[in-house]
């Protein structure tokens, strides 16, 4: 016989009316982190700047230039704060599959020197971010007069944010004892 289950045993979506009466979870954005609406703010931005271009080239006729320089920017600042998000979930890409086959303390060691190296990373990262500004100093945009380290300024905070989380996910891999590395079926919010 078969598998499949009895289609007139399941909840009706769609009533005797011919209107379907779906009713979908309460969406809940409490734990959705302060990375994520920044994130989002600087996407709405690159929105809006997109549509503006698009408007001013197609409709008018006559495309505002400064629109392509900024929605350069706009998408730097959302995919740095975004990546952040990625660092808070933990769920960047990585290679699980030779802790399956190391023996349980080396696989612990080498999950924990990933921790390790990937704060030290971001560290490094926002700590050469300042310095490459600090070498621009007073450089201006190309078509706006607004100074380039804006832009590197919001790539560094990605970066510090980054580092920040990282350290975040390091402590919550040590208190645990495990990582994603170590058990690939759990995940940052296991405990």
């Amino acid at each position: 016989m078969s598998d499949l289950p009895d289609l007139d045993a399941m909840p009706k979506v769609m009533g005797d009316d011919g209107q379907f009466h779906a009713t979908d979870d309460a969406v809940d954005l409490s734990g959705t982190p302060i990375e994520a609406w920044v994130a989002l703010a600087f996407f709405w931005m690159l929105g809006i700047t997109v549509f503006y271009q698009f408007f001013t080239r197609y409709v008018l006729n006559n495309s505002a230039s400064w629109t392509e320089e900024i929605a350069r920017y706009m998408l730097i600042a959302t995919v740095f704060t975004g990546a952040t998000i990625g660092v808070a979930k933990n769920n960047h890409i990585q290679v699980d599959f030779f802790y399956r086959f190391m023996p349980a303390w080396l696989s612990r060691a080498m999950a924990t020197l990933v921790d390790a190296m990937r704060v030290a990373f971001f560290a490094a990262a926002t700590f050469l971010t300042g310095q490459m500004m600090e070498k621009l100093g007073s450089y201006k945009m190309t078509i706006i007069d607004l100074p380039m380290n804006l832009v590197y300024g919001v790539v560094m905070a990605g970066f510090a944010a980054m580092t920040l989380r990282a350290m975040w996910v390091a402590r919550v891999h040590w208190q645990r004892g495990y990582t994603v590395l170590e058990r690939p079926e759990s995940d940052i919010t296991d405990r």
